[in-house]
């Protein structure tokens, strides 16, 4: 992650490895009298408080990777948007954080624009994403002033044009763009490569095709490109590679239409550590191999350098964020493993199963202890495939026992369901020794309020 201008307390270690747990936890993070603090408060003790399983976000955390990405990109080019991806987590307070650090907000949903409404945040600043958005979410986006829809279609391009003119509008808009470039990450969120649901394919000619619409239609301006490459990329050369093509394209627009790009959406996708083995670029580097190598490239084909935008999201909350458990049950299978299950799973967290993503855990009462055996952390739930983490290092977990999970501030709650009618747990904002419950958890009463009997 990028590097925080605030001095960071001393490291959690684990003993095991010689390491520390430091690059996935927030940067509050510590121990004392051998309980894991966030944000100045006892984890162990809010969970006491608060109940189990529960959502922590450290507000310290998210402000900084905010600001990070505010100064490592406008160090290269004072013109660049931060603009926060919504989908990685969503809720009014990290509306509110976002707009307060200036901000700007990419929401990809009616019930996400819904959100942003509610929590006050500046329409202008908006960035509105989708492939398949319906009409009646089109009709919320201009009736609330959005700043800029990111078009995916033909269809959706000629609807806008006819729903913005029907309103007396005009509505921008930026292009997707599918640059053709592979990132080297889990296929299910790999979004640059050819065959994609998203965007406009670059190599078929279809997003030069979807350029010269979008500028003869009434009611809809086009102000740029966007593209998207993908999720949790580690090698900053794929973002090199994709804004080679994507600029040449610029290139191509200029060529063919006299028309110049005024605003390059590069998307999001930088990495983060969710194991101790994962070594991801910072925010620092990010924003030069991304600013520099628009620059360059611009230079290169004689083009006046455009505003720019980034669309962090996973790098911004995932690391902000832990998940606490109760330890319920060990059940050791001779030979074969031991299994600590705990009272969430894949309701709370469905990364491990969707993805086989790993987590780091520890036992947040015995964090000062070495993490000295090695268990898989199983959820509650009637699926085997409920598995919060695999093969997990730990301190030498008992019934009762606080068990934290690492890095879960993004695409945990996000991605969070009923299933087996779970109620999902409350998120708690951690700052300074305090604590607020910004989610609170939900009731059976919650589960059966839209059932009809």
């Amino acid at each position: 992650m990028g590097k925080p201008t605030t001095p960071r307390p001393p490291a959690v270690p684990d003993m095991k490895t010689g390491a520390d747990l430091a690059a996935v936890l927030p940067i509050t993070a510590e121990v004392k009298d051998g309980h894991l603090f966030v944000g100045g408060l006892d984890m162990v003790e809010l969970a006491r408080t608060q109940g189990t399983a529960l959502y922590v976000m450290d507000e310290a955390t998210i402000r900084q990777q905010l600001r990070d990405y505010v100064k490592w990109t406008r160090f290269h080019w004072p013109d660049v948007d931060t603009v926060y991806a919504g989908k990685a987590f969503m809720s009014l307070a990290m509306c509110k954080i976002v707009a307060e650090e200036d901000c700007s907000l990419d929401v990809s949903s009616g019930g996400e624009l819904a959100f942003a409404l509610r929590a006050g945040f500046p329409m202008e600043r908006i960035y509105v994403h989708g492939n398949n958005k319906t009409p009646v979410e089109l009709i919320e986006c201009l009736e609330a002033g959005v700043g800029r829809i990111v078009v995916d279609s033909f269809e959706e391009m000629e609807r806008l044009s006819a729903l913005a003119v029907e309103r007396g509008l005009t509505q921008s808009i930026l292009l997707r763009v599918t640059p053709g470039v592979e990132a080297d990450t889990h296929d299910f969120i790999m979004t640059g490569a050819e065959d994609s649901k998203f965007g406009f394919g670059r190599n078929q000619g279809l997003a030069m095709q979807a350029v010269k619409r979008a500028i003869e239609l009434p009611g809809i301006e086009f102000e740029g490109l966007h593209m998207h490459i993908g999720s949790q990329i580690f090698a900053l050369h794929s973002f090199a590679k994709a804004i080679e093509v994507i600029v040449e394209f610029m290139r191509e627009i200029k060529d063919a239409t006299g028309v110049e790009v005024r605003l390059l959406d590069t998307g999001g996708g930088l990495g983060i550590a969710y194991g101790l083995p994962d070594e991801p670029s910072t925010i620092q580097d990010y924003g030069k191999v991304v600013v520099d190598g628009i620059k360059a490239e611009c230079e290169r084909w004689g083009l006046t350098v455009p505003r720019m935008a980034v669309e962090p999201g996973r790098s911004i909350v995932a690391n902000a964020g832990v998940t606490l458990y109760t330890v319920g049950s060990i059940k050791e299978i001779p030979n074969i493993r031991t299994y600590v299950a705990v009272d969430g799973g894949m309701s709370d967290n469905i990364r491990t199963s969707l993805y086989d993503a790993h987590y780091e855990a520890l036992i947040a009462n015995k964090a000062d202890q070495p993490r000295e055996m090695v268990a898989t952390v199983a959820g509650k739930h009637c699926e085997s495939g409920d598995i919060v983490v695999n093969d997990a290092p730990l301190q030498c977990p008992e019934v009762g026992d606080i068990l934290c999970v690492c890095a879960t501030g993004a695409y945990c709650q996000s991605m969070s369901s009923n299933y087996n009618k779970q109620v999902r747990p409350a998120v708690v904002m951690v700052n300074n020794g305090t604590a607020r419950v910004i989610v609170r958890r939900e009731t059976y009463d919650d589960l059966m309020k839209c059932e009809l009997g």
